[in-house]
């Protein structure tokens, strides 16, 4: 089972999470930091895109743990 973890204190609110895995990520509507919507995706397509939006985010504030 994936779990994900997003640290909102080093967020920079760039959206490549959003935009990589929208069924999983999201922004808030203040900060434009990191929520995470679907904290243990189930789908394939959803790990991949996590993945993906891991190793795309700028600031590091992904992690799957």
């Amino acid at each position: 089972m994936m779990r994900i973890h997003a640290d909102r204190t080093v967020c920079v609110g760039s959206g490549m999470c959003a935009l990589t895995a929208p069924e999983v990520f999201d922004q808030d509507e203040s900060e434009g930091r990191v929520v995470v919507i679907d904290p243990n995706p189930a789908g394939e397509a959803d790990r991949q895109a996590v993945n993906d939006a891991v190793d795309l985010c700028p600031a590091g504030a992904l992690s799957i743990v």
